[in-house]
């Protein structure tokens, strides 16, 4: 089978097109690099042409409020066209759990909208929402630092591995679409500053880590729930321990 990725050279990508040609489909990683623009529209006809299956999994380069709608929009309209004139079978994006509850961020607004622009396609279709995922782990760190520390809400987190989002992608693609929502997340769920702290502690990273609930996360203050699943999930396998065993750690 035929399955287009889109962003399929990115971190979640290019695991999914992976997991995708071990099962032995068809599996077209899509982005600028490999000449697929969803912007411009260039060569996306082509990379669709008999495709069963497209995978959204791209993000837009910048998290400044009109440059991700501007994104997200132009992007979702011409994937979807293109999609319908291939006679793509199922749809399916990445999206971010919590979405709705996070709309005083620009960015993610935004992918409400592309969660919106898909649902009215009258594609068959499916939104994945994942939790952060533990590479971002450093990042989160960085936003939040200030001096020597780094300050971080108590809300809770259950973030999940790039391999693990990168599986579960695969088997939903492959499977019948739910014309509506999927949550995937990790295994474990404890409050973001003292995860950030465990990661922080395994990096041999000096910073110390504070508790402070006005914090913000992408701009937003969030409640206790934000950032977790609000109903039942699909929960992987791999801990954060694992994770930080690994020694991969990016701060």
């Amino acid at each position: 089978m035929k399955i287009v990725v889109i962003g399929g050279t990115g971190l979640i990508g290019s695991k999914t097109v992976t997991k995708l040609r071990e099962r032995g489909h068809e599996a077209i990683p899509a982005a600028p690099s490999t000449g697929v623009d969803t912007i411009t529209g260039a060569g996306l006809d082509a990379a669709l042409a008999g495709a069963s299956i497209v995978i959204d999994l791209a993000n837009s380069p910048s998290f400044e409020d009109a440059a991700a709608m501007e994104f997200f929009q132009t992007s979702g309209r011409n994937l979807l066209a293109a999609e319908k004139k291939a006679g793509v079978s199922h749809h399916v994006a990445l999206s971010v759990v919590g979405t709705a509850r996070l709309q005083a961020s620009g960015y993610f607004r935004a992918k409400q909208a592309q969660e919106q622009l898909i649902e009215a396609s009258g594609m068959a279709y499916t939104i994945i929402h994942s939790t952060q995922f533990f590479e971002f782990m450093g990042a989160i760190a960085r936003g939040a630092t200030q001096g020597n520390e780094v300050r971080l809400s108590p809300a809770l987190i259950q973030p999940i591995i790039s391999d693990d989002v990168a599986e579960a992608v695969a088997d939903i693609a492959l499977g019948v679409p739910v014309n509506g929502l999927v949550e995937i997340a990790g295994p474990e769920r404890e409050p973001l500053v003292r995860m950030v702290a465990r990661f922080l502690a395994a990096a041999r990273d000096p910073r110390t880590v504070v508790t402070d609930p006005a914090s913000t996360y992408f701009g937003v203050v969030l409640d206790e729930t934000s950032l977790v699943p609000a109903g039942p999930a699909r929960l992987a396998a791999t801990t954060f321990d694992t994770f930080l065993g690994r020694g991969e750690l990016r701060t």
